[in-house]
């Protein structure tokens, strides 16, 4: 697995990363972390009175124009780190107390992320994505990752295409929640925690009502009853790059919440749902640069 051509998510777009070239992700091939924390927003069977010890990884493989993160997704902010340097800010936040190791978007590192997971930590290994990986990259991660948490957003490739230029996302993101599903096997909690499983999270959109129902049918029709379980976002929150983009220029409404609410106990999917109030910037984590 290099950086050269990179092929590391599904654009697969060749770039001689390692050279310096950027490729979709806008990042050479050296590692680039934008913020470490322990972090106590994430699900209840995540963070606990530990937190998850979240790594931000800089830029993103699928780019969403409503993107929270901007901040870092779209840009090369960061602190450059080697493979040894990460596994040291992984055993810091254990020592701080996180219990786990949340990766957020860490696809278009992963060269340098693999030796950092070796030895086997004495936590969860979460990756934290947006869904939209190869399944030949995924098998790289076999034993190395306890939870996988990606998004399912889009069903269909219309949506997809106008939000996140990714077309295709929706065959890729199936087969590679399959994937996850085959290496992690059914979810096992440790009382209320996750310790070993694949939650699967999707962000109810303004407008998108029918998408948040075909995706909760797929998951529905795809995984038994214990296999998987659901994290239902309702924490939307327009950015200003979205705010002369109607509907995406608000947040979700009671009705259509509740709409899509009635749709996960229809499926009888087991997991997490948000309240309204988490539909404020509040949330987002401060990702400015911190100072030399």
């Amino acid at each position: 697995m290099t950086y050269s051509p990179c092929t590391l998510c599904p654009r697969r777009c060749g770039a001689d990363r390692a050279a310096g070239q950027l490729g979709y992700c806008r990042l050479p091939g050296k590692l680039r972390v934008a913020k470490i924390m322990r972090h106590f927003w994430e699900e209840p069977a995540l963070a606990g009175p530990g937190g998850s010890g979240a790594i931000f990884f800089s830029g993103c493989t699928l780019g969403c124009l409503y993107c929270q993160n901007q901040a870092i997704s779209h840009s090369r902010q960061g602190q450059q780190m080697d493979s040894a340097g990460l596994r040291s800010a992984m055993e810091a936040l254990i020592a701080q107390g996180a219990e786990n190791i949340d990766l957020v978007t860490p696809t278009q590192f992963l060269p340098d992320i693999l030796p950092a997971l070796t030895p086997k930590l004495p936590v969860p290994v979460v990756y934290n994505c947006g869904g939209y990986e190869r399944v030949e990259t995924l098998q790289a991660l076999q034993g190395l990752v306890d939870i996988y948490l990606p998004d399912l957003k889009y069903a269909g490739g219309v949506l997809a295409a106008r939000l996140s230029g990714a077309p295709d996302y929706f065959p890729v993101a199936a087969a590679a929640i399959r994937e996850m599903v085959r290496q992690t096997g059914p979810y096992v909690m440790d009382g209320e925690r996750l310790r070993r499983g694949v939650m699967i999270r999707h962000l109810i959109l303004p407008g998108q009502v029918e998408n948040a129902l075909r995706v909760l049918d797929w998951i529905g029709e795809t995984f038994p009853p214990g296999t998987v379980l659901l994290s239902l976002l309702r924490q939307y929150t327009p950015m200003p790059q979205v705010m002369n983009m109607p509907p995406m220029n608000r947040t979700v409404s009671d009705e259509e919440y509740e709409a899509v609410l009635s749709w996960v106990y229809l499926n009888k999917l087991e997991g997490y749902t948000q309240g309204a109030g988490s539909a404020s910037s509040a949330y987002i984590p401060d990702f400015s640069p911190r100072p030399e």
